[in-house]
């Protein structure tokens, strides 16, 4: 098995880069481990809505990066003080089989004194509680199972980045559960820093062998990462189908909108409220279903229009402010 050396710490560039792994494992059947860390991300899975679960607000000023990964289950703060595992198989069994590949994450947590087991199906422990969360994604004969380590991540900041509001959306996504988590680091016989906690750790797993990544390869690699881990309509547009309620109050009356997003774009929107108006929203909506979900496509749609006949008082900025996501 190749161990891949990687210091990127982009998660944008990380995730491409264990496509990559896939992709190469598909075409001449090798098998790859990978040991690395992202700067504050959070990594949403494959089947969530992003928006459900991330608190915005807090994401936007701590510029906190949020990408999605090709495994399902849910999302996860990363770190400098995290440490991510990947490893990329023939996919032999054809099943999730979660054991077989923590096996050796709980060996080489044994060589450092920790003792880590296997909690519910795709967690590890550590005296109850959660270290360790993974998933897993097969393609083509691969399976890629990647998992995260609490080493000595910041619990407060992984608490505040994943708080949205429970209430605000309704949609068919899987929601992520929130387990109780611990870091690593205080169960050690002796503290270490993080970088010598990985070395030691990747020694602990047996029969790597190094491979430098040529030119080409890498090349691919940034092509995936400015094609789809960079890209909007991944991150947020693949979010599946799902209804947002925005709520304000202006001089004019509260307003209610309920808005139908779906591949990323507006496709239903309907108003509630105390306000004044003429009832036909048609204006607005022939320029706003259709476009992506974001900030700058709804400001756009509402240049020039006048919506002082529709809310009675109101002005495109009040509208735009009410409709207007957080990100």
């Amino acid at each position: 098995m190749y161990v891949v050396e990687n210091k990127n710490t982009k998660p944008q560039y990380n995730l491409a880069l264990e496509e990559y792994l896939c992709l190469r494992a598909i075409r001449d059947k090798s098998r790859f481990f990978m040991l690395w860390q992202n700067e504050p991300s959070i990594i949403v899975g494959r089947f969530q809505n992003t928006l459900e679960e991330i608190n915005t607000a807090f994401v936007e000023e701590r510029g906190i990066h949020v990408v999605r990964r090709n495994s399902g289950g849910g999302a996860v703060y990363h770190d400098l003080g995290n440490i991510n595992y990947s490893f990329v198989m023939p996919d032999s069994s054809g099943d999730f089989d979660f054991a077989f590949f923590t096996g050796p994450i709980i060996r080489a947590l044994a060589t450092l004194g920790v003792a880590a087991e296997l909690s519910g199906r795709n967690d590890l422990a550590i005296e109850g509680k959660k270290v360790s969360g993974g998933a897993q994604f097969r393609r083509g004969g691969v399976m890629l199972h990647h998992g995260t380590l609490l080493y000595d991540a910041d619990l407060e900041i992984l608490s505040q980045a994943l708080r949205p509001s429970e209430d605000k959306f309704q949609s068919k996504a899987v929601k992520s559960i929130r387990s109780r988590v611990g870091n690593i680091m205080p169960y050690l016989p002796s503290p270490l820093p993080v970088a010598e906690f990985q070395k030691r750790l990747q020694q602990g797993v047996e029969g790597l062998t190094p491979l430098t990544l040529e030119r080409d390869a890498l090349d691919e690699v940034e092509k995936l990462r400015d094609e789809k881990y960079s890209r909007w309509e991944w991150n947020y547009g693949e979010s599946p189908r799902f209804t947002e309620r925005k709520r304000a109050r202006f001089p004019w009356g509260g307003a209610e909108a309920f808005l139908v997003v779906d591949e990323g774009s507006v496709v239903e929107c309907s108003f509630r409220g105390d306000y004044f108006g003429s009832g036909d929203y048609s204006p607005l909506l022939s320029r706003l279903v259709g476009r992506p979900y974001t900030k700058e496509s709804v400001a756009k749609a509402l240049e020039g229009l006048d919506t002082h006949e529709i809310f009675a008082g109101s002005d495109a900025g009040d509208i735009a402010s009410l409709l207007s996501p957080e990100i």
